[in-house]
This record gives structure tokens, sequence and C-alpha cells, in this order.
């Protein structure tokens, strides 16, 4: 069963929602009870009813909602039955500087940035499925589009132009004009996908809460199949089983099974971070674990990369970032300089310097030697970045809690439905 999330930092508000919501109106609004919204770090919010009576004594005193109310997980990581997944309310914003307005925004959270082969700029949401600038336009693709999910997680480019989303509805493939949508039935191994990757080989990796799969190219496996064995395999996905580090009991979000982030090394080793269950590395044969028992900041790993000097980063929850240099581990934290010790995302950009999502506390930039720290983004304060992009003009981008931001190398700058593009 999957652990619970944590409650430390979430934000609890009382809030008005519009009607017109769909996904608000999946859920049932129970007479004599008020929504609170819960903000998580990563991104999701949910809606939780509770009745008046207890209402009344959640504003007089604020640390019961910590105490009273269970943390609202399904099995598989999925909102339960009752529970709807919305945009959040209005970010705060620096103290004298208006509302921060998330009418105007791409959406009320971006988690994933991507620049496509043709230099366009994609945008998955967290509850806007995704859109896409071409440079004149901002086009978004949803269910009437034949996009399957509304929260997309990961973006990928494979070799012939095609764009795959890992959503919360599983894998979607974007070509020629149409979508086609992967679940369980094609071999996923759960329709909830948290991140996706393309090796050097050309193989599309998808990191799922049910443990990771391989994309198959069915028309040359099924072939190889048939002529080796005589029978054929319809499914376009395959499980790839990763083996468990031995801690006793993880301390998980949902699963320990969850694979968040992998990355592909300078040797071709895949490195994969798990949901409280540490890091693994695969060079292809074997398994190598990584866990705190090792150095490692933490056994919760959001995001896994590399820098120039083959070094591997792996940031997570509470255990700061930490560097592996192929023989010993070193960790930073807050008291280093990092923003706070919750690294979400990272990128190496193009001048060598290492740039690192700290939920709550903006991004943090590493240049070798020290850090700087960018706490608010286009005035606006405890922002979660959940992804970051340079493109190919050495723009950096900042999808996050609030929309969407890009650095023009002294400040941030929020970029609207209508721009500022550049």
């Amino acid at each position: 069963m999957p652990t619970a999330p944590s409650w430390d930092g979430l934000a609890f508000r009382a809030c008005a929602l519009r009607r017109d919501n769909a996904r608000l109106r999946k859920a049932e609004h129970p007479p004599n009870t008020v929504r609170f919204a819960q903000v998580h770090p990563t991104g999701d919010l949910t809606i939780m009813h509770v009745h008046l009576a207890f209402a009344a004594a959640f504003f007089a005193f604020p640390s019961l909602l910590q105490s009273t109310i269970a943390p609202p997980s399904g099995a598989d990581g999925a909102t339960p039955a009752g529970v709807a997944t919305v945009a959040p309310p209005d970010a705060p914003t620096a103290p004298g500087e208006p509302a921060h307005d998330l009418s105007v925004q791409i959406s009320a959270y971006v988690r994933r940035v991507y620049q496509d082969r043709a230099g366009y700029l994609w945008f998955g949401t967290n509850s806007d499925g995704v859109c896409r600038y071409d440079g004149k336009s901002l086009v978004y693709f949803g269910a009437k589009d034949g996009f399957a999910g509304d929260a997309v997680r990961g973006i990928v480019q494979t070799g012939d132009g095609a764009m795959w989303f890992a959503t919360d509805n599983g894998v979607c493939r974007y070509h020629d004009g149409k979508f086609a949508t992967y679940t369980e039935a094609d071999g996923l191994s759960s329709n909830n996908t948290w991140s996706m990757m393309l090796d050097r080989g050309g193989t599309l990796w998808i990191g799922t809460i049910g443990g990771v799969c391989r994309y198959v190219d069915a028309a040359k496996e099924e072939a190889r199949r048939e002529k080796e064995s005589g029978t054929q395999n319809s499914k376009r996905f395959e499980s790839f089983p990763i083996p468990r580090s031995g801690i006793e009991k993880p301390e998980s979000r949902f699963d320990p099974k969850l694979v968040w982030s992998m990355y592909e090394d300078r040797d071709g080793h895949i490195w994969f971070g798990t949901d409280g269950d540490g890091a693994r590395r695969f060079d292809g044969k074997t398994f190598a674990t990584y866990t705190t028992n090792d150095g490692l900041g933490g056994n919760q790993v959001w995001c896994i990369s590399g820098d120039r000097q083959g070094r591997i980063w792996l940031g997570g929850e509470a255990g700061g970032v930490t560097c592996f240099d192929g023989k010993t581990f070193r960790n930073f934290r807050a008291k280093d300089g990092l923003g706070n010790d919750r690294v979400y995302t990272m990128l190496e950009d193009k001048s060598g310097n290492l740039w690192f999502s700290t939920l709550g506390d903006g991004v943090s930039r590493y240049d070798g030697k020290s850090f700087t720290v960018y706490r608010q983004l286009g005035g606006l304060h405890g922002t979660h970045v959940q992804s970051i992009l340079e493109d190919t003009h050495g723009t950096l981008w900042f999808g996050c809690s609030g929309g969407l931001f890009r650095f023009d190398g002294t400040s941030f700058v929020n970029v609207t439905r209508k721009g500022p593009w550049q």
C-alpha cells in the first residue's frame, strides 16, 4: 500500500471555485459541506469536502486540519472518488504588488517545457492538457482533440518526428496531426505515468506508478518473435522490472515502485529515481543500488541529471541535491547555500551553470563555487518550479506554479497567453 504524502508545508485554503470547472463537476458536492483546497508541492491540487461543523473549527484552529483529515490517496495514486483536482487559487505575490492573475496564464501549473526539432515550444500542464507555441500562436490540445490526459508529466520527440506525452491517463503519441493513446491494455505498467526518456539507441522508456516499461517497435518486434517462436505479441510496451533496494519501510509519497525520473549517462547507463526506494543504475546487464546508506542525500529521488564533467546529480525530497563522481557522494543543502532541501528538477545551461528547482523557494543557480538563489520569479513568491529548459537561442524557460516564466539574464519575466515571448 502506498504511504500517504507528507503534509508538511502543504497550503490549505477555503476558496470559491468556478461552477464551470469541468473537472470539479465530476465530484459531487455533499450538502452542508465546504470545499478545502490542498496544494501539493509537486503541483497536484486536490479538493476535500468538509462538514460545516468541522470547517468552523478549522478556521479557528488551523492546526486541526493537519491532524484531523487523512490525506487523500488512492491505491494507485489516483485521486479517490469525491475528490476533484482543480486549478489553484491566485498565487501569492510580493507585498504591494497586484495579485497574480491565473486567468491570463498559459496554465495555473506548467509541469513540463520542451522544444521540438522545429523550434516549437510545448507546455505540459497540470489540468489543461498540452499546448504548443509555434512562434506565432498558442494552440491547446485536449480531450476534444484526442488527447487523453489532463496532467502532462513528460514530453519527448522520437526520431520519426512524433511527440510523446506521459500523462495521468496513459501515454499519448502525436504524429501527422493525430493523437494515439496507449494504456495498460497496450502493456503499460500503469496508466498513471510520471516520467519519460528517449535513450541514444532510440528506445522510449516510461516511468509509471507501477514501475518502468519500454516501447516496442511493434512491426519489428512481432516479425522477430514470429520468426523465433511462431507467435505474435500485440503489446506495444514491455515491462522492465527494477529490483527493490532492500529498504524495509520506504517513505514513499505513493508507491516505491513509482519512478519519478530517468537519465542516460555518458557511458550509456540508465539511472532511475524512485519514490522512497533510492536510485538505480543499469549498465545493460546488472543493477547498482544507491540509498542514503551509500551517501545519497535522500531516498525519494525526484530528478537525475549529469554535467559536462560526467558527474551525476540527484535531487529529491528533504535531501537537497547529491553529486556523484563515480566514487563518492557529496551533498548540498540549504546550509550550503541551496534555496532549500527539496529539489524537484535541474538543468545544466550552456555556460556550465547548474539550475536547481527548490520547491516553494524558486530556483538556485550553482556556478561550481557558490549558489545564487532566486526566490521570486517575476514578483511571484513561493513558486514551485516544475521544469527548466534552455532553448536553442539560450533563453531559459521555467514552468511552475503560477504559469510560465523566462529568464532574460538578470530577471524573470512572466509569459502569459499574450506573451511577451521575447
